[in-house]
């Protein structure tokens, strides 16, 4: 049968006292008082924070936020940018007991309103010039802030670890951006990534080219090296893809984290010699084996890859100790327990497609969807999660991906349902249907394309604007064009993989 034959990880017992913030900050704290946690790296310096900074900062933040009235339970809504207030009201608000609800700062007023009335949020931290919902939830501005970190330390508020921790936001396939929300156990899971796919330890320095507000960052490039005690490196607002490899090495990086994007822009550029690193990781999207081979040649270094989602984050991978075998995606890390189901949600047998699926007690799922009992209860089928991703598994247990059983566009690393866009895109007066999907601009890259019906081709520049006032910039289609009719099925419902094939001019 194809499933994989490994040890169950098992998370703790719901008697368990618990705390994700405290987990992450507490041995490490203890061991390395003084050592760097976080270097904010610049081309004429860096910012420097130590362990015992980091932990008596979001101790203090919590104290601050339990202060206002706040208690354990209560959300919180991050409208922050890129900066290290990010995770340190993160951090700070689960220290409390709160529950931090993430969000993409480049989200519009029209997405961002109906996501926070799902949400309900007792507080909003927000940072100047980022879109706030139109409902009057209480606001924090950022300098009100920033001013708590000087309160005196909170003690982290223990519980059962199956309790909420916090909520990240992932596209449904109705269009309806789906509330995730992860348990404090959720960073137990995240040790079998170590090394099942990073590689990671104390000694390790890793440099993480994302935004310090994007979910993978925060798991991969802070809260992973924060809890072996690493230094995480990340580069600061305003550095280009042309300026990391000066980075890389006169920080002395052993590990490089980015999205495939970032290496593509990189490569287009000679790269100098990088001694002390050791390999790249990537996730978010797909990796093109163009990439990881020219990746390799320049720097002899290679580049590992994961895959995963935001109800379970990264769980399949290669690693210096297992690397993936050309074709596949990876091996489910050391402690996870997969399988490729059938129709019936029966292991296939090997080599044969099926659903992937997650054994629904590794600590890394989800809870639920918030308000979506009908939703969660169809990912949770007997012992299995399904992922709505479809692969093989091979004799070896070499994972071979083979693409999604629906829909979803994946944009710069975040799940983005056509639908969405569909339904914003139509908005457009003299638009009178409208298909989105991703398609193939040049070997390896991808765009979003919206495919429309009107009587007459419509303005490039007035449709850009009109997505740009209601559709975050990563949902943004990048190519338009105009059909007498979309394709449908004999049902009449649409067939977007007919316009998958499209080649613009």
């Amino acid at each position: 049968m194809q499933l994989s034959e490994i040890n169950h990880f098992d998370p703790p017992t719901a008697g368990h006292r618990f705390n994700l913030a405290a987990h992450v900050l507490g041995e490490s704290t203890a061991r390395f008082l003084d050592r760097n946690a976080l270097q904010i790296v610049r081309l004429t310096g860096a910012e420097r924070w130590s362990y015992q900074r980091l932990s008596d900062t979001v101790a203090a933040t919590a104290t601050g936020l339990l202060e206002r009235g706040l208690v354990p339970g209560d959300r919180v809504l991050l409208r922050l940018g890129n900066t290290v207030d990010f995770p340190v009201a993160f951090l700070g608000a689960i220290h409390a007991g709160l529950v931090p609800v993430v969000t993409s700062s480049l989200l519009t007023q029209s997405e961002i309103t109906p996501m926070a009335a799902r949400i309900q949020p007792k507080l909003i931290i927000a940072a100047d010039g980022i879109a706030l919902p139109t409902e009057p939830f209480p606001v924090l501005p950022l300098a009100e802030f920033v001013k708590m970190t000087m309160k005196p330390r909170a003690e982290a508020h223990l519980g059962d670890p199956n309790r909420p921790a916090y909520i990240i936001f992932t596209s449904g396939t109705t269009g309806s951006p789906m509330a995730v929300v992860h348990a404090h156990r959720a960073i137990l899971a995240r040790q079998m990534m170590h090394q099942g796919w990073e590689d990671l330890g104390a000694g390790d320095r890793l440099m993480h080219a994302g935004a310090f507000n994007w979910t993978y960052t925060l798991g991969t490039g802070l809260m992973d090296p924060w809890t072996v005690g690493a230094t995480a490196l990340i580069p600061d607002h305003g550095i280009t893809p042309d300026q990391l490899p000066l980075l890389l090495g006169r920080f002395d990086a052993t590990i490089f984290a980015a999205a495939p994007g970032v290496y593509r822009q990189i490569l287009r550029n000679r790269i100098n010699p990088l001694p002390r690193l050791r390999h790249g990781l990537s996730a978010g999207e797909k990796l093109s084996d163009d990439i990881r081979a020219a990746w390799t040649a320049a720097t002899g270094t290679p580049i590992y890859e994961a895959l995963g989602m935001s109800e379970v984050s990264t769980f399949i991978s290669g690693s210096r100790m297992r690397p993936a075998p050309v074709g596949t995606a990876g091996f489910a890390q050391p402690g996870r327990r997969i399988a490729a189901l059938g129709p019936d949600c029966t292991p296939v047998p090997r080599g044969e497609p099926g659903q992937l699926a997650v054994d629904r007690r590794d600590p890394g799922l989800m809870i639920e969807y918030l308000d979506a009992p009908e939703a969660t209860a169809a990912r949770f089928q007997g012992d299995w999660f399904l992922t709505g991703d479809l692969v093989s598994i091979g004799e070896d247990g070499a994972v071979v991906y083979l693409g999604r059983n629906d829909d979803q566009i994946n944009a710069g690393g975040f799940r983005v349902s056509p639908v969405e866009i569909e339904n914003a895109m139509q908005k457009f007066p003299q638009i009178t249907d409208a298909a989105a999907c991703e398609i193939e601009v040049k070997p390896g890259v991808t765009v979003i394309a919206l495919f429309y019906t009107a009587a007459t081709d419509l303005d490039q520049d007035q449709l850009a604007a009109h997505a740009t006032q209601h559709l975050a910039r990563y949902k943004q289609p990048r190519v338009y064009h105009r059909l007498d009719a979309l394709p449908r099925t004999a049902n009449a419902k649409l067939n977007r993989r007919l316009l998958k094939d499209f080649k613009p001019k």
